[in-house]
């Protein structure tokens, strides 16, 4: 039989400088690119203030972590926390004669294939079962 090496630690990304993982160093890649371009396209009050912000979420979004978790994952889970409602009611869509029709068409249907799924036993067959059963698996029935 072949023996495969089976990977440890697939939660740890892949480090390409230093302790800088591939996905943080195209986060600041991105945040270094609108930098760059709020120094050539605005004045410097406003490059001063963009700096600022670009470089702050650039480096939140490459190096913090929040329950072990990057934190566009945190974000993300907070997003679908909050889109989901915070108290779930039953919705009732079928009335009472609705429902016992439905159970009584379903109980049926389970009789009918239950009946048809199950053979039907002979005495012998039965006493060479218990023989089986009793002996362990060294009784052989013809």
């Amino acid at each position: 039989m072949d023996q495969f090496t089976v990977p440890q630690f697939i939660d740890v990304e892949d480090k390409i400088f230093g302790p800088i993982t591939t996905r943080q160093f195209i986060i600041l890649l991105a945040g270094s690119l609108l930098i760059f371009l709020s120094f050539k396209l605005a004045d410097m009050a406003l490059f001063i203030f963009l700096t600022a912000l670009f470089g702050g979420l650039s480096l939140t979004f490459a190096f913090v972590k929040i329950n072990g978790q990057p934190f566009h994952y945190f974000i993300l889970n907070i997003a679908g926390t909050a889109r989901r409602p915070s108290l779930r009611i039953w919705q009732k869509k079928y009335s009472n004669a609705d429902l016992k029709k439905l159970r009584e068409a379903n109980a049926e249907k389970k009789i009918e294939e239950a009946a048809k799924a199950m053979p039907r036993l002979s005495y012998n067959r039965i006493r060479d079962l218990s023989l089986i059963v009793n002996t362990g698996g060294y009784y052989k029935p013809e």
